[in-house]
């Protein structure tokens, strides 16, 4: 049922501008550190023999930001095509799960996300390529960079995907996403329990996978807790 539910969740984005975002989210991360290279190169490649882990520093910085800005927004995107054609009375009408409904935006949002990854972790290659760095590439060093910050941001990702789904006025999930976006810029002041920290994968005692293992669980326990507040609301 699910599955049925994503592939006519997939057919809807289409025609939208979400790929574009997909796409201009690593493009433009990518773009702006070839551009900061080819501005500081000698300054940049002298300031860490490990130039690759260098270049996955500065990468991280700018990425994370965009990845917790893409999740608010994308969560919108997908939620927004069901508010403006008042489709999900129509669709809730249907033999449907609401709790599958639910985990279907939820598991689009993911797959939109991790294309975006995958195409950073591509774009990170091909930049260190075209830097010279060598062809010594550190493939999991760069795998690790590109989408442990995605499974460290699951619980955002399910609480914007639960407020973009249960409020048709999408300015409340928007603005509690870029604030959470903005808080993060300043994580040294954040505990380490604040959610949007994780992504950012900073911390003097945990190495980076705790962040993804808790990001992974805590975000399946609110996938879970927001699919059973949609399946008890009733949707106009």
């Amino acid at each position: 049922m699910m599955f049925q539910i994503f592939k006519a969740d997939l057919l809807k984005m289409k025609r939208k501008w979400v790929w574009l975002l997909v796409f201009l989210g690593p493009f433009g991360v990518i773009s702006l550190q070839a551009v900061n290279y080819g501005v500081r190169y000698d300054y940049l490649v002298g300031l860490n023999p490990d130039v690759w882990g260098e270049l996955l520093k500065n990468i991280s910085g700018l990425m994370t930001i965009s990845l917790l800005l893409g999740v608010a927004i994308l969560a919108s995107m997908t939620a927004n095509v069901e508010h403006q054609q008042n489709a999900w009375k129509q669709l809730l009408a249907l033999p449907v799960r609401k709790g599958a409904a639910f985990g279907s935006k939820f598991l689009l949002n993911i797959l939109l996300l991790w294309v975006a990854c995958l195409l950073l972790f591509v774009g990170t290659i091909i930049l260190g390529l075209s830097l010279k760095f060598g062809t010594d590439i550190p493939y999991i060093a760069i795998f690790k960079n590109s989408f442990y910050p995605l499974a460290a941001a699951l619980p955002i990702l399910a609480l914007q995907t639960w407020l973009s789904i249960t409020m048709p006025n999408q300015a409340i999930p928007l603005t509690v996403g870029i604030l959470g976006a903005i808080v993060s810029m300043y994580s040294i002041v954040a505990a380490d329990w604040f959610p949007w920290k994780w992504p950012l994968l900073i911390s003097d005692v945990h190495e980076p996978i705790w962040f993804a293992g808790m990001g992974l669980i805590v975000g399946i326990i609110l996938l879970g807790l927001g699919a059973l507040d949609f399946t008890r609301r009733d949707v106009k």
